[in-house]
């Protein structure tokens, strides 16, 4: 491999468990994705609930030069049979690579694990990328709550509700 090679190639991720030590990179990510953003104690004081849990997208080919990329998280919660998709986000520089299906699945199996029957997301109308990846992972649009994220001042869009049976 060339000197060029090396530096040009493509970041490589693997699927880990979120912990403490991502929560500074996870609400730095929902800072840019998600206009009503959550604090890393936020994200702290939710995965610090037994029910909640979250997997993380992590670069594996990066060397010690180098801070490993933080390509994205999710965050989920299992209760009584049934679990949500409390927030995922995927940096854009790595958006279309598989990384949101990646934590997607991660968290579909785990939700499965935990004993949950059905998985629950909400999703802005607008966001046509999210819609499609829910669609082509099984979910279904089960409802829809009107004028419930604010997309700017005055303008406010639906979250489509979404299900997918895991059982």
């Amino acid at each position: 491999m060339s000197l060029t090679d090396y530096f040009t190639r493509r970041a490589e991720f693997d699927i880990f468990a979120l912990e403490e030590a991502d929560l500074g990179a996870a609400a730095a990510l929902h800072r840019q994705r998600f206009a009503a953003a959550w604090s890393d104690g936020e994200i702290h004081g939710l995965l610090s609930q037994e029910t909640v849990f979250g997997f993380v997208a992590r670069q594996t080919n990066a060397n010690g030069m180098f801070r490993p990329a933080f390509g994205g998280f999710v965050l989920s919660r299992a209760v009584a049979g049934e679990a949500e998709i409390l927030t995922i986000g995927v940096d854009p520089r790595y958006a279309r690579s598989g990384l949101g299906w990646r934590l997607m699945q991660a968290a579909m199996r785990e939700a499965a694990v935990k004993g949950a029957e059905a998985l629950f997301l909400e999703v802005d109308e607008t966001n046509q990328a999210a819609i499609g990846l829910y669609g082509k992972l099984g979910f279904r649009k089960v409802g829809e709550r009107k004028a419930y994220y604010q997309v700017r001042p005055g303008e406010r869009s639906a979250a489509l509700v979404m299900r997918l049976d895991l059982r």
